[in-house]
């Protein structure tokens, strides 16, 4: 089932970073080289509402001092973060190199959580149309076996049994029923 999920799932983009601190260029520039994403820079949080509303981000990394400076505008930014990830980071007493670690561990914690909803998606799917697939290919089976059918009902039963095998294989389903010759 690897080509039947859409390119979206992986988020892939840029990055915010969120701060009034003169470490800011230095921090997108290091972030930059290390994510290989571009990085924008806004100094407030009104103004990085405004970006995140035109703009969807990967990761979004604040600066806890304008969390605790402006806690409403703080709230009515997160509601805006979307599908990125909020990193928060206190550039007062960090380094660009910490900042830098602490966005790759929050990036991968996401990845990896992608990564686990997408196959539990893909096995919940799975398995429900196991269940359907299975149904449809045996009551093509049993439709087949009636005494006297035409032909021309029987060519179209043959074609929704084999559409029923494509999307079997396509799905990666097994030990499904086989339709016997007649």
């Amino acid at each position: 089932m690897a080509g039947f999920w859409p390119k979206v799932c992986n988020v892939s983009g840029m990055i915010l970073v969120i701060t009034p601190s003169e470490k800011a260029q230095a921090c997108a520039d290091a972030v930059k080289r290390a994510t290989n994403q571009e990085v924008e820079i806004a100094s407030t949080l009104r103004q990085a509402t405004v970006q995140l509303r035109t703009q969807e981000y990967e990761a979004v990394v604040i600066d806890q001092f304008l969390v605790d400076a402006e806690p409403d505008e703080s709230d009515l930014l997160v509601q805006h973060v979307e599908g990125g990830i909020p990193v928060y980071v206190n550039f007062a007493i960090s380094g660009v190199e910490r900042v830098v670690r602490e966005l790759r561990a929050a990036l991968n914690r996401r990845r990896k959580e992608v990564l686990v909803a997408r196959k539990g998606a893909e096995m919940a799917l799975r398995s429900e149309l196991k269940g359907n697939v299975t149904a449809l290919l045996l009551s093509c089976e049993m439709a087949l076996n009636v005494p006297n059918l035409p032909s021309a009902a029987e060519a179209k039963i043959r074609a929704v049994y084999d559409l029923a095998k494509e999307i079997r294989l396509k799905v990666g389903l097994q030990s499904e029923p086989a339709l016997q010759e007649r």
